[in-house]
């Protein structure tokens, strides 16, 4: 029991059982860096405060430091027979400094060690996440950039509804990665609090400064309930929140990617490096980095909801319990890092087949609402302009004609207010430049929104 950082008040030793059921050095072994660096500013301020000579504090950081640079250097290997990564450390510790490696965890508990770990991966998480959705946006506004002019139909319902940009509908998801951009950063702010001095859940009757080491790790704020510093992972929870929602926006994208891919569309062309193929029908080239992208974000949605559950009905204040939020964040970060990741590949390979394209928008019925603006702008009240058009639709497709090979006589005799004017406006690329209103589909002001967003990702 003299390993254990716990192991005064027992006789017994563990049962092995209970030893395998109980560690998590399996899981938070990833905690190793964040928890030299803690300890590092902990050891600091117990020199500083004369909690323990100043002599001792610079040995344990020079001891520390030397732990870290074996990891940074990929030295430091995981002992699997440790309880936790705190205890590990400590071993480490002890035997490059010897006995007084024991006086690190004056005036902390793994309680407030492990929230001050915690934060410290998160708040690197969001630093990562930030620079992928970046390059995921970047990529973005290059692929729309590149195909600026390329007319398709846009969807409601999943029924052809009007023309629009392919750049405004890639832009769509930009816009949707920035609000992503903005709740990381926002969520920043809770997980820059400061734990450490919390103790197990109380304080410590010793003369620590928190402020300094606050300073020394880069938290603007320090926790002020030593009962909720511990007990607390809301800032985990709203990380994962953060990715829940960063997940349904790449997975509603994936599914657009999925069905402009299918011969059905015909609209995106895969580079073969980003597609996988049959191992029986050979002429199948499947999206299948999409569809793992639209799974994933149910993956992240059950950590969040299974985070949730762990979480409340928790009594004050820490609670083992919490040994299971570590798995939920690593795994929802890494699966939201790999997803950006190549997704920003495969959108810088991607081919639009505008010949395609050109295609799913020949029909003229996606102007029909384009027919009615034109009523409209003749004086005709919109209600009754949408049932004049209606009927004209219907008559066109009885006939199995266009609503422009209709001609203009049928039209007059629908309403006497079409003019020569009307079959002008039955085309896809005169649809989208008749467009007026902000943030529309109309090319210029499309235009612009791409320059804006070059700007903003240099």
């Amino acid at each position: 029991m003299k390993h254990k950082l716990w192991g005064g008040r027992f006789t017994k030793r563990t049962d092995p059982l209970v030893e395998r059921f109980t560690s998590s050095i399996g899981v938070d072994h990833r905690l190793a860096r964040y928890d030299v660096i803690g300890s590092i500013a902990h050891a600091k301020m117990l020199g500083r405060c004369r909690i323990i000579p100043s002599a001792e504090s610079r040995r344990m950081v020079r001891g520390l430091e030397r732990l870290l640079a074996a990891m940074r250097q990929g030295r430091w290997k995981v002992n699997p027979s440790a309880e936790d990564i705190h205890t590990q450390v400590q071993q480490g510790l002890e035997r490059l400094i010897g006995p007084v490696a024991r006086k690190l965890q004056t005036a902390r508990s793994r309680n407030d060690q492990v929230s001050l770990d915690l934060r410290l991966y998160c708040r690197d998480a969001v630093a990562d996440l930030s620079r992928e959705i970046r390059a995921l946006q970047h990529a973005l506004v290059q692929l729309a950039s590149r195909y600026r002019s390329v007319v398709i139909p846009g969807y409601t319902h999943l029924q052809r509804a009007q023309p629009i940009l392919l750049a405004h509908h890639l832009l769509a998801y930009v816009e949707m990665l920035e609000r992503d951009s903005r709740r990381l950063a926002d969520a920043k702010a809770r997980i820059n609090v400061l734990p450490l001095g919390a103790g197990a859940l109380a304080g410590t009757s010793l003369p620590i400064d928190r402020r300094y080491v606050a300073r020394l790790l880069g938290f603007p704020a320090v926790a002020d309930n030593s009962m909720d510093a511990v007990s607390d992972r809301d800032f985990a929870l709203e990380l994962i929140g953060v990715l829940a929602g960063l997940g349904i926006h790449l997975s509603r994208f994936a599914e657009d990617a999925i069905l402009w891919t299918s011969e059905e569309f015909g609209l995106l062309a895969l580079d073969d490096a980003f597609a996988t193929g049959s191992s029986l029908m050979p002429q199948k080239k499947n999206p299948d980095v999409l569809e793992l992208i639209r799974g994933q974000a149910g993956v992240i949605i059950g950590h969040l909801t299974g985070f949730l559950t762990v979480m409340k009905g928790l009594p004050m204040s820490y609670n083992r319990d919490l040994q299971w939020d570590k798995r939920f964040v690593f795994e929802s970060v890494d699966a939201s890092r790999q997803a950006l990741a190549v997704l920003a590949g495969l959108l810088r390979r991607v081919r639009v087949r505008t010949e395609r394209a050109e295609a799913l928008v020949a029909s003229d019925a996606l102007c029909a609402t384009d027919l009615a603006e034109h009523l409209v702008g003749r004086g005709m009240a919109f209600r009754d302009a949408h049932e004049v058009v209606g009927r004209a639709v219907a008559l066109a497709q009885r006939q199995g004609k266009s609503l422009r090979q209709l001609g203009l006589p049928a039209l007059r005799r629908l309403s006497s207010r079409f003019d020569a004017g009307a079959l002008k406006v039955l085309d896809p690329r005169r649809s989208v430049a008749r467009k007026r209103s902000l943030g529309s589909t109309n090319p210029a002001q499309v235009a612009r929104a791409l320059a804006r967003w070059r700007a903003r990702l240099r």
